[in-house]
């Protein structure tokens, strides 16, 4: 009985000395912040079609939890040069993405797994459309790009989130935020 009390107790004190930390929660900014200190490593040379292709993204937008479900959509303005036949074709690419975000407790972050396409189009040398032929390949690069970079990172430095990060998370996506709660 007295082993039970002390258990009890132990667990109430647990509970309570992490009232200040029970929900640690990111916005949108917070997000876009965090994908720009990524995109870096996107504008490294790709290839389309067998073509090398310099992209740079020059917007980004992010909406968490749209209509109140459980997805992060991004909204994508890229300028990106294509090299084919020893001269340079500036393009214009929009996209519009989502996906379901995850929580890797080893990793302390936030990715997108089960990424579709919405929405695309490309605007080059008088030629304005969708990036229909070009989608299957568009989306291999995202997502193997997604599949790496985390679109957040917890901060471990801050000690509360680094004590919070221990515990095992349940993440909720609410409209324009996402929030990861301990589970006791």
């Amino acid at each position: 009985m007295r082993i039970l009390l002390i258990i009890g107790t132990l667990f109430l004190t647990a509970c309570t000395s992490t009232q200040g930390i029970t929900v640690y929660s990111f916005t949108n900014s917070q997000i876009e912040a965090a994908l720009d200190q990524q995109l870096p490593k996107l504008r490294e040379e790709i290839s389309l079609m067998g073509f090398p292709v310099q992209v740079e993204v020059t917007s980004l937008t992010v909406n968490i939890g749209p209509d109140n479900r459980d997805v992060v959509s991004l909204s994508v303005d890229s300028s990106a040069k294509i090299n084919a036949f020893l001269l340079q074709y500036p393009v214009r690419l929009t996209l519009q993405i989502e996906g379901s975000p995850f929580y890797d407790s080893e990793r302390k972050a936030i990715f997108l797994r089960n990424v579709k396409l919405l929405d695309s189009n490309i605007n080059a040398g008088g030629f304005s459309g969708n990036l229909a032929l070009l989608d299957g390949e568009v989306m291999q690069v995202i997502n193997t790009f997604l599949a790496v970079n985390p679109v957040y990172k917890l901060d471990t430095s801050i000690p509360k989130v680094a004590l919070l990060s221990k515990l095992p998370l349940t993440m909720k996506v609410v409209e324009g935020a996402i929030k990861l709660i301990p589970r006791f």
